[in-house]
């Protein structure tokens, strides 16, 4: 019988969008994600019940790969697992409502690094805009390969930039709700600290963020993510000198702001 020589399925991507009340800013994701060169991806968008124009603003971009869930929730990671569970793509990632991709070629990249089954996911770097004018950059949040022990030292990926597939949330679970502002971070901290699954970093800019989401508006949500975060570092038996890492993400903060002009 002669070797199977064909090449291998491209990856089907499943994007999910989170929003509520993104009148200002839901225009702009939804152009960003029609504008992407690779086709091969379904578009979840996951509302919660907006009283504003967000949804006649869907409504007026309809797309055949686009489906749209409203309804109440509660809050932001609980609406992320809704679409996991909807999700039927290879590969999961999420683009929320004030976020644009950087270019039309951002989802063509991530599914050119997934095609390689070796790696469970992959993540790259991020900008950070200002919420009124997104051509100014404010901060770059340049990543790096991922390391045993680097969350730890409060290291993560950019969340809208990491994906994986869809089978890692089957094995390994989905957001965790006990945390209100870090479940992001503590999703990822479980598949590659704890799970140990394999990542590539992507060394490009993929995903623009404006600047004022629920973790970042304020100190003190700042400060209170940062806290859940080291909770669940305990919660995984991971260890962690609480010293260094205030002062790494201080460290790494200052780097961002730093070469926000790359």
């Amino acid at each position: 019988m002669a070797a199977n020589t064909a090449d291998p399925r491209p990856p089907r991507i499943s994007l999910i969008t989170v929003c509520w009340n993104a009148e200002q800013t839901i225009a702009d994701t939804l152009r960003s994600i029609d504008a992407q060169t690779y086709r091969d991806f379904e578009h979840i968008i996951i509302d919660g019940g907006s009283s504003d124009s967000t949804l006649a603003i869907i409504a007026a971009a309809p797309a055949d790969n686009r489906r749209v869930l409203s309804g109440r929730d509660g809050g932001i990671y609980e609406a992320m697992n809704k679409g996991v569970g909807l999700a039927s793509g290879d590969i999961v990632g999420f683009l929320n409502a004030d976020d644009t991709f950087e270019s039309s070629g951002s989802l063509e990249t991530v599914a050119a690094a997934l095609e390689d089954e070796t790696y469970d996911g992959c993540y790259g770097d991020l900008i950070y805009v200002s919420n009124q004018h997104t051509d100014r950059k404010v901060r770059y949040w340049k990543s790096c390969a991922f390391q045993p022990g680097s969350f730890a030292r409060g290291w993560c990926p950019p969340h809208p930039t990491f994906y994986v597939r869809r089978r890692i949330y089957g094995r390994f679970g989905t957001f965790d709700l006990r945390y209100r502002l870090a479940a992001d971070v503590e999703l990822m901290m479980r598949f590659l600290e704890v799970a140990r699954i394999k990542t590539i970093y992507i060394p490009r800019v993929l995903v623009r963020m404006r600047l004022g989401g629920a973790t970042n508006k304020n100190v003190q949500n700042i400060s209170r993510q940062n806290k859940e975060v080291l909770r669940a570092l305990a919660g995984h038996g991971l260890k962690v000198s609480v010293p260094l890492f205030w002062a790494s993400k201080l460290v790494n903060r200052l780097g961002q702001f730093l070469t926000r002009n790359r």
